[in-house]
């Protein structure tokens, strides 16, 4: 079986912790629209690996939707953002680890590895 080619990880910076639980969902786009690819919550240290291979994820636009609202509900906090979209692009042959840093006001991303 080839390595996975998808992953990702939410860090809570105002915790410092991973983000355990928050609902994700993995789109691609599809002409001009989204179709659901994927649908999965972090593990308790903030992680998914998608179950994917080269082989089965072809290069093209994919899009990540983090549910950040219920996230921060089971917390007891507010939150400016009810979710956080990243949309991407892959080539084939590479793995991309698209990681998320979170706040209740704000949040980044980069490329991983």
């Amino acid at each position: 079986m080839s390595r996975a080619v998808l992953s990702t990880h939410v860090l809570d910076t105002s915790t410092g912790r991973p983000a355990f639980g928050v609902f994700v969902e993995l789109y691609k786009k599809k002409d001009n629209s989204w179709a659901l690819w994927h649908n999965t919550a972090t593990s308790s240290d903030g992680r998914v690996l998608f179950p994917f291979t080269k082989e089965s994820m072809a290069a093209g636009t994919y899009k990540l939707k983090f549910n950040i609202e219920d996230y921060y509900k089971q917390l007891e906090k507010e939150t400016l953002y009810p979710y956080v979209e990243i949309v991407f692009k892959t080539e084939e042959e590479q793995h991309y680890h698209i990681p998320l840093l979170l706040s209740p006001y704000g949040y980044s991303t980069y490329r991983g590895s």
